[in-house]
């Protein structure tokens, strides 16, 4: 059951924001950052970690589940650095996915070939 509610929530999600990209005139830049300031707040606050235990990875992997991460290691460096917590927290948090992003990224420029856009 659990699977199916994280593909449930994790759909749901991806629905919302293409109905943003396709309601809205919101550029996929702003929808982005939109969700990233949602999980970012929504995690602040705490109510974001329903929404993980009820759906597991369906709602980490979006990125609105990297805004929750980023608020959650914000939250605890807080706790452990003090204010200097505000500024390392969130990236000492996601700093395994974004190292990831940035090496598969060059693998991926190493091995794909470019295209001009027409």
């Amino acid at each position: 059951m659990q699977i199916i509610f994280s593909f449930l929530t994790g759909g749901l999600i991806c629905v919302l924001g293409q109905l943003l990209i396709d309601k809205t005139k919101l550029t996929p830049a702003r929808i982005l950052t939109l969700f990233v300031v949602a999980g970012v707040v929504l995690g602040a606050l705490g109510l974001y970690q329903p929404l993980l235990d009820f759906a597991g990875e369906g709602a980490a992997v979006p990125i609105s589940g990297f805004g929750c991460l980023m608020a959650e290691g914000m939250k605890d460096a807080l706790r452990e650095d003090g204010f200097l917590g505000i500024f390392t927290g969130a990236l000492k948090s996601a700093a395994g996915g974004i190292g990831a992003a940035i090496v598969l990224s060059l693998f991926a420029g190493l091995i794909g070939k470019s295209k001009a856009k027409d």
